[in-house]
């Protein structure tokens, strides 16, 4: 079981870089973990390319729906307060954006504070050496 970041979902969603390295993981995954805000991230990026025209409407459905699959199949970090006091003191510590804090704060409660051996599934640069920091093993 592994965390997933919202960056490293999105290739499973659309035809980008880092989508074989997503795949090959997802296969080996048992079940995905995610934030629970990780719906409104996908969602805002998808809608925000379409918008912008780089994602055809009948691509956006279809990574609508994949995504709606990858949802539905994946153990969900709800928001809590201890959610929230951590993203405090990870966006005192380093120099995350504020979603970025809570998904690695949503990882941290997932393995209970004790990220050492855990995975996490991200490819956003500034979040990976934070996690890294952090104690995760971060893939790819």
């Amino acid at each position: 079981m592994r965390f997933w970041d919202s960056s490293a979902v999105l290739p499973l969603l659309l035809e980008e870089p880092g989508r074989a390295e997503g795949l090959a993981l997802l296969e080996s995954d048992e079940r995905l973990v995610l934030w629970w805000g990780t719906s409104v991230e996908c969602h805002s990026a998808l809608n925000r390319r379409f918008r912008e025209g780089s994602l055809p409407g009948d691509e956006l459905q279809l990574a609508r729906e994949t995504l709606r699959l990858v949802l539905q199949s994946a153990e969900q970090v709800e928001p809590t307060e201890l959610v929230r006091l951590m993203a405090h003191r990870l966006v005192a510590a380093y120099p995350l954006r504020a979603a970025d804090s809570l998904q690695l704060a949503a990882a941290l409660a997932w393995c209970e504070q004790q990220p050492g051996g855990r995975e996490l599934v991200c490819l956003d640069q500034r979040l990976r050496q934070v996690a890294t920091q952090e104690g995760f093993n971060v893939l790819p």
